[in-house]
């Protein structure tokens, strides 16, 4: 296995529109495997998206699982994820691997539905709420290019300088 480095802001890799898969083979799953290395080899990430690690390919992972007294599905490998129907909005903070030294405000919808792919092609179906949703939504945002940068509520005063550990 291999853990790779993060791409950070401003790196152009990240603003690309990534490809959606269409081989569910061995290599898909040998590279999730390295994506989830990558991840668990982070700062307490709860998510990454491949375009992190400059593979522009539509696959994101997720566990908010060690959160306490929230609802989740557990560790979700999403293959093609998209978002069917939201509901509702709220303000929240975010951080991100790619931008290590800041965190933001931004608005995200409060309840999803999502359809995707397991690793083996398989379809899957979620409804989420609250962290675990925006958690979501913003790991989709890398396959679509954009970071919670893009999202800031107002550059002004909803981005902060992340306490240095």
């Amino acid at each position: 296995m291999a853990i790779h480095p993060i791409l950070t802001y401003p790196n152009q890799q990240l603003k690309q529109v990534s490809q959606p898969v269409d081989n569910f083979d061995h290599n898909l799953r040998a590279f999730i495997d390295e994506l989830q290395e990558t991840m668990h080899d982070g700062p307490g990430a709860v998510g990454i998206a491949a375009p992190q690690i400059g593979h522009a390919i539509r696959l994101v992972i997720v566990d908010v699982s060690n959160k306490k007294k929230i609802k989740h599905h557990g560790h979700l490998v999403l293959v093609n994820p998209e978002i069917v129907e939201w509901q509702g909005l709220a303000v929240g903070r975010e951080g991100c691997l790619s931008v290590p030294d800041f965190t933001g405000n931004v608005v995200r919808a409060e309840r999803i539905k999502l359809n995707a792919f397991d690793a083996y092609g398989e379809p899957l179906s979620f409804e989420m709420e609250g962290y675990e949703a925006r958690a979501l939504q913003h790991e989709i945002d890398h396959l679509d290019g954009l970071l919670f940068l893009d999202r800031l509520v107002s550059r002004r005063n909803d981005l902060f300088e992340r306490k240095k550990r």
